[in-house]
């Protein structure tokens, strides 16, 4: 149900941006909005009055804060009067479905984890980008100065090429310019497009994992036992160890063979008194 409400209240939001649209319908879609907002916070309420004489608790979790923050940002003052903050709190609410979706919110949690270990590698492209850029600089500035006209927009231009966009052009107006554009380009794209942007994919996949396995963690630690479970667990335990009795289990083989060996002649021996008594009563 909250899932859907996000849905409708982002295509509101959508709506809201035709002006066509804000002119024929903007009064019911202020309605639905409003609406909306209403569902919203008697969600909120339900959820933290949910936990009864504890409703601190209710903040303990990391995305509960984070869906209070984005349903009362439209209440702060300074908010509500400026149409653009406004507009973006409204987006923001769009952002909870991250933590409706468990496939979401580890993509969400898979990336902020990336993060630390990607600073490196972010160090090492922002190197690559400036030498590669100062040599652009100094072979192309004169004759393209849009694309190698200062240092930002050589570099602008290098990070643009890592997703191989125009190559096939800048390597046409390079080889009018000198040979030696051509090793230039390939360095360039080989080390940046290829090497880096993998090791970038390597680190947020591996990232990722790892975020799906603190999550199943944190979904078994979460699920309740059942007591009736724990119960009949217990239950079944103790018949098992009731079928073999604690002289059998502790008796090593060899004795009780001897054991049930002697068992017939006591009996045997007991038949034989048993009769020689009645035998001798008779006499």
């Amino acid at each position: 149900m909250t899932s859907l409400a996000i849905v409708g209240n982002a295509v509101i939001l959508g709506l809201l941006t035709y002006p066509s649209n804000e002119a024929r319908m903007g009064g019911l879609l202020e309605a639905l909005d409003t609406l909306f907002i209403g569902f919203f916070i008697v969600e909120l309420v339900i959820r933290v009055t949910a936990f009864g004489r504890h409703p601190g608790r209710f903040f303990k979790d990391g995305w509960n804060v984070f869906d209070f923050l984005v349903v009362t940002a439209a209440f702060v003052p300074g908010i509500r009067e400026n149409v653009t903050l406004l507009r973006l709190a409204r987006l923001a609410r769009v952002l909870r479905l991250v933590r409706i979706f468990p496939t979401l919110r580890i993509i969400v949690v898979a990336v902020g984890r990336s993060l630390p270990g990607a600073l490196g590698l972010f160090a090492v492209a922002a190197v690559v980008l400036y030498l590669y850029g100062m040599v652009g600089w100094l072979m192309f500035a004169d004759r393209y100065p849009e694309q190698f006209g200062t240092i930002g927009q050589a570099a602008l231009t290098l990070f643009l090429l890592l997703t191989l966009e125009g190559l096939g052009d800048l390597v046409h107006d390079g080889l009018l310019v000198s040979p030696w554009s051509l090793a230039y380009y390939v360095s360039f794209v080989l080390f940046g497009a290829f090497v880096l942007v993998n090791i970038l994919i390597g680190v947020v996949l591996n990232s990722m994992e790892e975020a799906r396995r603190m999550e199943a963690e944190e979904d078994e630690k979460a699920m309740p036992s059942d007591p009736v479970v724990d119960r009949l667990d217990a239950l079944h335990a103790t018949i098992v160890s009731m079928r073999v009795p604690d002289d059998a289990r502790s008796c090593p083989e060899p004795c009780c063979a001897a054991s049930r060996a002697a068992a017939p002649r006591r009996t045997e021996h007991h038949d034989v008194q048993h009769h020689t008594g009645i035998d001798q009563s008779v006499r």
